[in-house]
C-alpha cells in the first residue's frame, strides 16, 4: 500500500499522472491528469484540498472544470504566478465558471471548506474563472 507523507508539502511529487498509484486515489469525480502541472506534467496532491474539491463537486452536483491546479515553480513563474502561490503546494485551483453561477459557486466552495478566493471576471470575451484555495481566509479581485 502507498503511504502518503504526513506533510504533503514536502512530500511526493509524481513524475506524471500515470505514476499516481491507483490505491492512493480516492476522489471519484477527478483524475490525476486534471491536477497535473500544465508545464511539467508532474502531480502533487494535497489530500485535504482534494477532499474539499470533491465535497464541492458533490454539493454542486455537476462537473468542475479546472484551468490550473498544482504548478511547479518553473511553470508558476512562466504563467506569472505569485512567489508563494498555493498552487505550488497543490492547495489551489482555478475553476472555469462556464456552467456555474459565480455567486452560488462561491457559496458552495465556502461550504466545502475553501477559504481563499480570487475573482477573475471575463475580459475581452474570454472565459471567467475563480481561484479557490485552502490557505488563510482572504479574497481579491472584483466580483461579477
Amino acid at each position: 500500500m502507498f503511504d502518503y507523507p504526513k506533510d504533503p508539502y514536502t512530500g511526493v511529487i509524481f513524475a506524471s499522472a500515470d505514476a499516481v498509484p491507483l490505491e492512493f486515489w480516492t476522489w471519484d469525480n477527478f483524475r490525476p491528469h486534471e491536477l497535473a502541472c500544465k508545464g511539467t506534467g508532474q502531480v502533487l496532491i494535497d489530500p485535504h484540498s482534494m477532499d474539499c474539491l470533491q465535497r464541492l463537486r458533490n454539493i454542486l452536483g455537476q462537473p468542475i472544470h479546472l484551468n490550473s491546479a498544482f504548478r511547479s515553480e518553473t511553470h508558476n513563474r512562466a504563467v506569472g504566478g505569485v512567489k508563494n502561490s498555493y498552487h505550488l503546494t497543490a492547495r489551489a485551483y482555478d475553476v472555469r465558471m462556464r456552467g456555474h453561477t459565480p455567486r452560488s459557486f462561491e457559496k458552495a466552495a465556502r461550504i466545502a471548506g475553501f477559504t481563499g478566493f480570487g475573482f477573475y471576471p471575463p475580459k475581452n470575451g474570454g472565459y471567467n474563472f475563480m481561484h479557490i484555495d485552502t490557505g488563510p481566509a482572504r479574497e481579491w479581485g472584483k466580483r461579477w
